[in-house]
């Protein structure tokens, strides 16, 4: 099962690291991760989505808590919550194709933030299966890049991470 944890960690160098190592140390898998300060500069949260089964789970959630650098975590996967991921992608608009990327673009909300002779950057915003139907819609030869956050997340309701 597909999991989405939330860590408030120390905003120290090497935090990172740690985390890494203990996933791979473990032969588990991280899908994504996301690291960013937050509005305390002492604290950054990471968001890490793996998967497994409730025992390693479990695992993976007693080893992150045994870490120095984390404060505090959650399993967004436990309650409801929100995810959104960020993908910039840059396509060949040359010819004909302008009006069928513009076209694209509107219909899944994504937004063109750069444009040359040649080519349009379109970012777009949502959860990671918009994202993947979006490069699905495109002409797969007309992408020359794709850059994707992975996925961010928070509980909805009163309930968050917070010390």
């Amino acid at each position: 099962m597909r999991h989405v944890i939330a860590v408030l960690m120390e905003n120290e160098s090497g935090a990172l690291s740690r985390v890494a190592g203990l996933f791979s140390a473990r032969g588990y898998n991280i899908e994504s991760l996301t690291v960013a300060p937050t509005e305390d500069p002492s604290l950054s949260r990471m968001t890490i989505v793996t998967r497994g089964n409730e025992a390693i789970i479990e695992q993976i959630t007693k080893q992150l808590n045994k870490l120095i650098d984390v404060v505090k975590l959650l399993d967004l996967s436990e309650g409801p919550h929100i995810e959104r991921e960020l993908m910039l992608i840059k396509l060949n608009t040359d010819g004909e194709y302008r009006n069928e990327a513009q076209r694209l673009a509107d219909i899944f909300r994504g937004n063109i933030i750069d444009v040359t002779p040649s080519s349009y950057v379109i970012e777009m915003t949502g959860d990671s299966d918009k994202l993947d139907a979006f490069v699905r819609a495109v002409d797969n030869e007309r992408i020359v890049e794709v850059v994707r956050t992975g996925p961010s997340g928070i509980s909805r309701g009163s309930r968050g991470l917070t010390l």
